[in-house]
């Protein structure tokens, strides 16, 4: 069967996957991460890549040094792989390196802006706070909504769309949630909102890792105008991000973050700013991480998006078939097979705190998981029928134990193996919860 093949040349690529930790009693086991939507672990590729490049290190762009010449090519030519990577246009759209997607959105949020509090954004009830709170202090916030399942209502989008005759500047929504593993039609919302009059924006944090992303389809209303996303989501841990957008939204006013590197010419009286992408990356460039991001492209693109995908969805669908055979367990995602999603699966066991079942896995069998609301509180609230007067509640009582939910997330070096090890346990606690509190 091609899922063993797969399994051992995956795991093979990333590293410190055997990385043996100890559990609670003393004994040690292999590690078990089950929270790539946090952060991935590098690939074996973008390492022996740092390493290889840090012979030729240097300060880029005005350097004479022949490593600073070097180190200045590498760097601008990774836009150009990262456009080709997305399918962007290169005569149209620039690249700006950022430290994540949580700046580039800030970063967008802000040359949008034109200091008038009267655009309308369309923001959702699943994003993550970063696609939602840099948004409110700069214009008016309306968000659509999502049905009884937690996915996004397209049916709302126009609506919205509508409702607001022309005024919406800028849909922003998640091309996969972190919280469901939903994969939005990203597609079919930018051909809403172009028809409208507004762009788009994605924030692929959790999609570009999983699924080919096209930036440009063949239907001029289907483009994305804007893409954002990070590396340490996508193997590659070394604090860089990327904004992708048209050239012409950079082209006049001022970068919210301003220094060296981003001025032609400066006097004390006036200033001459540089052409996007440069006037948006003020100080020092993160050019390790860059080195990193174009190492992880390169692996990606060799193994193939579609066949990330591929494997994704069956470990997907396998740990879905295990779970929903545990007794008194809540799965929070409801997909139809075939229906596009990422390998993110919420849940909760009846009788135990989600943050006590996180702890069991981890002492137990050194699985990693992650607890909480996973930054989207308000989209929590809603899959878990959490009313305004509770949170009320929560707001005076800070110390009070907050509701939340267990979330798996699967890397491609995750194994069926792995997801036995979980399952089994989980059953385990769920038989007898009064045990492990």
């Amino acid at each position: 069967m091609n899922l063993k093949l797969s399994r051992s040349t995956y795991r093979n690529l990333v590293v410190g996957v055997d990385t043996k930790i100890p559990l609670s009693n003393g004994q040690l086991t292999t590690a078990i991460n089950f929270d790539n939507a946090a952060s991935t672990p590098p690939f074996v590729s973008v390492m022996e890549e740092i390493t290889k490049f840090s012979t030729m290190y240097s300060s880029i762009h005005r350097g004479t040094g022949y490593k600073s010449q070097v180190s200045s090519q590498l760097f601008e030519e990774a836009r150009s792989i990262v456009l080709k990577f997305v399918n962007a246009d290169p005569l149209q759209d620039t690249v700006i390196f950022v430290k994540n997607t949580t700046e580039a959105i800030n970063k967008l949020s802000y040359r949008l802006w034109e200091g008038k509090k009267k655009s309308v954004v369309l923001s959702t009830f699943m994003e993550h706070h970063s696609n939602d709170l840099p948004w409110r202090n700069k214009f008016q916030v309306d968000y659509v909504q999502t049905d009884l399942c937690g996915k996004l209502s397209l049916e709302d989008l126009e609506s919205k769309l509508i409702k607001h005759k022309g005024n919406v500047k800028l849909v922003t929504v998640t091309g996969a949630s972190n919280v469901t593993g939903y994969v939005n039609p990203i597609h079919k919302i930018a051909e809403l909102a172009h028809r409208h009059k507004a762009k788009i924006l994605v924030d692929g944090a959790q999609l570009i890792p999983h699924n080919g992303v096209d930036m440009k389809p063949k239907n001029p209303l289907q483009h994305i105008d804007y893409l954002a996303f990070s590396a340490h989501k996508m193997y590659a841990p070394f604090g860089i991000g990327v904004l992708i957008g048209p050239k012409e939204t950079f082209q006049h006013g001022i970068s919210e973050f301003v220094g060296g590197g981003t001025a032609e010419t400066v006097t004390h009286d006036w200033v001459v700013w540089e052409k996007p992408p440069h006037k948006e990356e003020a100080g020092s460039p993160n050019v390790m991480g860059v080195v990193a991001l174009v190492a992880a492209i390169k692996t990606l693109t060799a193994l193939g998006m579609s066949s990330i995908d591929h494997y994704e969805r069956q470990l997907t669908d396998y740990a879905n078939s295990k779970l929903k055979l545990i007794p008194g367990i809540a799965l929070y995602s409801q997909t139809v097979s075939g229906e596009p999603r990422i390998g993110v699966i919420p849940f909760n066991l009846k009788g135990i705190e989600h943050e006590r079942v996180a702890t069991i896995l981890s002492n137990q069998a050194g699985i990693a998981v992650r607890t909480g609301c996973f930054c989207t509180q308000p989209y929590i609230q809603r899959l878990l029928s959490i009313p305004p007067k509770q949170m009320e509640f929560y707001r005076r009582n800070a110390d009070a134990p907050r509701p939340g939910i267990v979330r798996i997330s699967f890397g491609l070096y995750n194994d069926f193996a792995e997801i036995d090890i979980l399952t089994q346990l989980l059953g385990k606690i769920a038989k007898r919860p009064t045990s492990y509190i």
